[in-house]
């Protein structure tokens, strides 16, 4: 049997050296992960959040129902769509005028959707809304896995390896910049966001997996959605 394809579209590509490693951990066998977006062909859907709702959007426009009947994706086992939950506290503004428009027009739920947390499920509630909302009048399918890391998938990245009892881990899930701080911690605890370090940390995800999901609800509601697909 061949290794399974799952396609990812993420909002850079720190957050595939994340979401590759946790994969790592959850799935029993091999697989061979595709970033989808972004995509060096297509710079004109550019990076961060905005190139995620451009591709949700693109989506919408080439295909009407779910995610799981549109053949350009055909050939991939599973689809994930990964969006960092502190995407709650932003607004379209931030992605340009033309995105404003575009809001408006579609009639895309609404941003800022950030709910007090704890719990933060409540933000991801209405951020899945929201990601539902570029998609139509696409569907996410029963291939389709959504990854809400929060706030970050630098969280992921903070739980697997800040010491147990360090400061950044209290209400890891709720605060907007561990990832920021985590980038800014004295040099043998320092992870700066970069491609290059995210890889070099990235194994300590999967070898303490079990320490993120005990941290990080969003990481166990992960890996549920992953077994589930696969």
């Amino acid at each position: 049997m061949s290794d399974p394809q799952i396609a990812l579209i993420a909002e850079g590509p720190t957050d595939y050296e994340v979401i590759n490693a946790a994969l790592k951990a959850i799935l029993p066998t091999s697989f061979v992960l595709t970033m989808l977006q972004p995509e060096m062909t297509k710079p004109e859907m550019g990076t961060g959040w905005g190139g995620v709702l451009k591709w949700c959007d693109a989506a919408g426009q080439r295909h009407a129902g779910s995610l799981d009947h549109d053949t350009t994706l055909g050939h991939f086992e599973v689809v994930i769509i990964h969006l960092d939950v502190d995407v709650a506290h932003d607004h379209y503004g931030a992605c340009g005028t033309e995105i404003v428009s575009m809001a408006s027009d579609k009639g895309w739920a609404t941003l800022p959707c950030v709910q007090p947390c704890p719990p933060v499920t409540n933000s991801c509630t209405q951020l899945t809304t929201v990601l539902n909302s570029w998609l139509s009048p696409a569907q996410t399918g029963n291939k389709t896995v959504l990854c809400l890391p929060a706030q970050a998938s630098g969280t992921w990245l903070a739980a697997a390896t800040l010491p147990e009892g360090h400061s950044l881990l209290a209400g890891i899930e709720c605060n907007i910049s561990v990832e920021a701080r985590l980038s800014q911690l004295s040099k043998n605890l320092r992870i700066k966001k970069t491609v290059r370090e995210y890889r070099a940390f990235a194994p300590r995800i999967t070898e303490n997996w079990s320490s993120v999901t005990a941290l990080c609800s969003q990481a166990q509601a992960f890996e549920q959605a992953m077994l589930g697909a696969i």
